[in-house]
């Protein structure tokens, strides 16, 4: 129940009890902007004196330190439009305490029976805030900068790992051609290629955009179309076509997908036409189902020939790299090519083998 009070006296009581309730410092303007009350947290907080406060004006409070433009924006010219304004931000050097960033909570009163008006200003010292707010910036901002830096290492990086291969590279086909066993020539020009093709999976990881993941698709398509280039003899036209429904794979993952690519896509086109062939093609293949994932490369080639080795340089490295992968191989190989399918999980494939 609203119990009315008895007299003016009280009604000035309740409201300073009121001003004083409130945590924030508070003031009580008149429409003159002379302070008809104000809380202890005002004079504790800006250390004013209170018999040098009441009935003075704001802006002369304190030896002028409220006399700030911005104030004077908020009270002389957006209280009176919108009778209202929250988080109004004022920073301001102040006697004593020092420099302080607040936001100010302002209504304007008006009354049924009177032309007078009160304003009500509220003060919520955010300096703390602020401060942390900066700090955080600085620290984002030396961040992105130790991230650049990164960046730049890395990529000056790649670089030298590039050229490093390139050297070996060329070393060994050197001395390839200057042995006179024709089957080291062959194992020297076997290790040329593969570091051609070590390189070749370390330039195209890292020319697409990002280094943490990597675009399936663009990626393999980049590296299967270098490899046909490089490798692909005039004498036997071979297509390589490659079909992948991935998104993004993480770096490390692709780094062993493509060595694995690379050693499949090129025994192919070694082993798999001996004789000419009409549309010979190698078909590469990338699958995901849910958390499992698929790689095939299959060719359209005579197969594998009977009494042939079941294993030689090649084969060991993609089975290190699958055991790597904690995935599985699986081998088909008749009259209609060979498909070498590496499987992560249990999967089911939706993509013919070449034909």
């Amino acid at each position: 129940m609203f119990y009315p009070i008895a007299n003016i006296e009280d009604a000035q009581t309740l409201a300073q009890a009121i001003v004083n309730t409130i945590v924030e410092p508070f003031l009580v303007l008149d429409e003159n902007f002379r302070v008809l009350a104000a809380n202890r947290s005002f004079y504790q907080t800006f250390r004013v004196d209170p018999q040098q406060t009441h009935g003075s004006l704001l802006y002369a409070l304190g030896d002028g330190q409220w006399d700030i433009p911005a104030l004077h924006q908020l009270l002389e010219t957006i209280i009176p439009e919108k009778t209202a304004m929250d988080g109004f931000e004022v920073e301001h050097d102040f006697p004593d305490i020092g420099r302080r960033t607040m936001l100010l909570n302002a209504r304007k009163v008006l009354y049924d029976h009177s032309s007078a008006a009160t304003i009500l200003l509220a003060f919520n010292d955010i300096t703390a805030r602020r401060a942390i707010e900066r700090e955080k910036e600085e620290l984002l901002g030396r961040t992105e900068d130790l991230l650049r830096q990164k960046e730049v290492l890395l990529r000056e990086m790649e670089h030298r790992v590039a050229n490093s291969l390139q050297i070996i590279a060329s070393i060994l086909l050197l001395k390839a051609r200057s042995v006179t066993s024709e089957q080291t020539r062959q194992h020297l020009k076997d290790a040329h290629q593969r570091v051609l093709s070590v390189a070749e999976v370390q330039r195209h990881l890292h020319t697409t955009t990002g280094v943490e993941e990597i675009d399936v698709v663009s990626y393999l398509s980049k590296l299967c179309s270098s490899l046909a280039v490089s490798m692909v003899g005039e004498d036997q036209p071979i297509a390589v076509n490659v079909t992948a429904h991935g998104g993004r794979i993480d770096s490390q993952k692709a780094v062993s997908l493509g060595l694995i690519v690379t050693e499949l896509v090129l025994n192919a086109i070694k082993y798999a036409f001996p004789i000419e062939k009409a549309k010979a093609l190698i078909q590469v293949a990338y699958e995901t189902d849910g958390g499992g994932w698929k790689l095939t490369v299959s060719d359209n080639g005579a197969g594998k020939p009977a009494g042939a080795p079941n294993a030689g340089l090649g084969t060991a490295i993609v089975e290190a790299l699958v055991k790597q992968l904690d995935a599985r191989m699986d081998i088909i190989s008749d009259r209609h090519g060979t498909s070498v399918s590496v499987t992560r999980a249990t999967f089911t494939s939706r993509i013919p083998r070449a034909a």
